[in-house]
């Protein structure tokens, strides 16, 4: 996409340079030969990683009032209540990155670097996830394409293969050990050049894509549990990008709500889960994702009514996004996949068959993610355990589920996995003054990309038809 506005820019130039009859030799005195026309591949990298790490938040603040993890402070906010919303920035932010990604793959092969090739892909591929994920079909094959204005759109089944190629080629790529060109540590903002990590990283996300399907005829638990064995083995293998201008856009949004902008509230939904009020259990991981409030309590935001009486609550007595949190303080990594989510997903693949496996997984995610937040070992970490030790006989995919939810928090993942689930989380309600009688399913195409390239838009979609791995 960002190759098509660059061609009609060109075109608006070439024909204002028509207009007004200037000679060639005037625009040569505006070429620097001591300028670098080319990027080199640090510095694409450098440029892929932190796009993906901010495209993460980006997709993130949108998907976060649907699983409920944020609510609007004001009622019957259209980002609560299903309302369409344009989102062109996001849209054109996942395709200006996704044309840079795709630079950094082309120089790579020219190069001949197998490193380079390889993160690119996982790069694309994760990219190609999200705009899929929220709006079902999408400009891919043809995105990047110079001849053309107005790209044709991909079905959604043939992203979602996309993605999945993508990351086996990545698989390929990375497995190798004899590349000429190896990765710059200092411009890998996600895993310091580490090709092994990349590579655990593109298994993971793999986990993650094949576990999407769960609902499909096509859905391979096993395929499942051979890509989470090649993934990740700790905290420490977790894909986070922290490398910022200021801070982590999340702790951005925690300042500008103790600014009275109003932004970043909790979701009563979420904070039940957490507070004891939803399962009877505190967990203690809620002191590690948010303050307290002014009267030592933890309240949550109801989606749709926006804060409680007097309303934009300025004396905050509900919830909110925190700095304090290893989550989302200023130097908080965005995280793209972690090491909890993926062993949430080798348990839901292995109950059926393996319910020992299952169960061991879903205790590790528990720790892992508590680990994560930093969460001590003390009494409340010791009696929320003791309740989730139920017994391999005794584990359920909504256990896996509630566990996944809380490990998830912001993530866009959280979205695929609440439509997998047909939002059937514990006391999950519809937002009040919802416009829709059922539960959010994708988005409405942006008016940006509308307008360019409407020819190619798909018809009116309701928000509430299903994409085709939900049905």
């Amino acid at each position: 996409m960002r190759n098509k506005y660059k061609f009609l820019f060109f075109l608006i130039l070439s024909g204002f340079v028509g207009l007004q009859g200037c000679k060639k030799d005037y625009f040569d005195l505006n070429s620097n030969p001591n300028q670098v026309t080319t990027p080199s591949l640090p510095s694409l990298l450098s440029t892929a990683t932190h796009k993906t790490g901010i495209n993460n938040f980006n997709v993130g603040s949108i998907t976060s009032n649907y699983v409920q993890y944020l609510a609007n402070p004001s009622a019957a906010a259209a980002t609560d209540i299903y309302q369409e919303v344009d989102n062109t920035g996001t849209w054109d932010a996942l395709y200006f990155a996704m044309a840079d990604i795709s630079d950094l793959k082309n120089l790579a092969i020219q190069q001949g670097s197998s490193e380079y090739l390889g993160v690119a892909n996982v790069l694309l591929s994760y990219h190609v996830s999200l705009v899929t994920d929220m709006w079902g079909d999408a400009p891919f094959s043809d995105a990047f394409n110079l001849n053309t204005l107005t790209p044709k759109y991909d079905s959604q089944e043939e992203l979602y293969k996309t993605s999945v190629a993508l990351l086996d080629s990545a698989i390929t790529q990375l497995s190798k050990t004899d590349a000429t060109i190896k990765l710059a540590a200092g411009s890998d903002l996600i895993h310091a050049g580490s090709r092994p990590k990349w590579l655990q990283t593109a298994y993971a996300l793999k986990a993650r894509l094949l576990i999407k399907v769960s609902k499909t005829s096509s859905y391979n638990a096993s395929a499942v549990l051979a890509a989470v064995d090649n993934s990740y083995k700790s905290n420490a293998d977790d894909a986070g990008m922290s490398s910022f201008l200021l801070r982590n856009p999340w702790a951005q949004v925690a300042r500008n709500n103790a600014s009275l902008t109003l932004g970043g509230w909790l979701s009563e939904q979420f904070i039940d889960q957490l507070n004891s009020t939803t399962y009877g259990v505190f967990d203690p991981r809620i002191r590690k994702i948010t303050d307290p409030t002014v009267t030592g309590t933890f309240i949550g935001t109801v989606n749709g009514a926006g804060n409680r009486p007097p309303g934009n609550n300025t004396v905050k007595d509900e919830n909110y996004v925190a700095i304090s949190s290893p989550w989302t303080s200023d130097v908080a990594p965005i995280l793209i996949v972690t090491y909890a989510e993926i062993k949430f997903i080798e348990a839901e693949a292995a109950l059926a068959t393996n319910p020992t496996r299952a169960y061991a997984a879903y205790l590790a995610g528990i720790n892992a993610n508590m680990d994560k937040l930093q969460v001590p070992l003390g009494a409340e970490r010791t009696a929320y355990l003791a309740a989730a030790s139920v017994g391999a006989a005794n584990l359920t995919r909504a256990m896996i589920f509630k566990e996944k939810y809380v490990a998830t928090y912001l993530n866009p993942e959280a979205w695929n996995d609440a439509r997998r689930f047909d939002y059937a989380y514990k006391d999950f309600t519809l937002p009040q003054n919802a416009a829709l009688n059922t539960f959010i399913r994708r988005l409405a195409y942006p008016t940006g990309e509308r307008s360019k390239n409407g020819k190619n838009v798909p018809g009116a979609n309701s928000q509430s038809d299903k994409l085709w791995w939900d049905k």
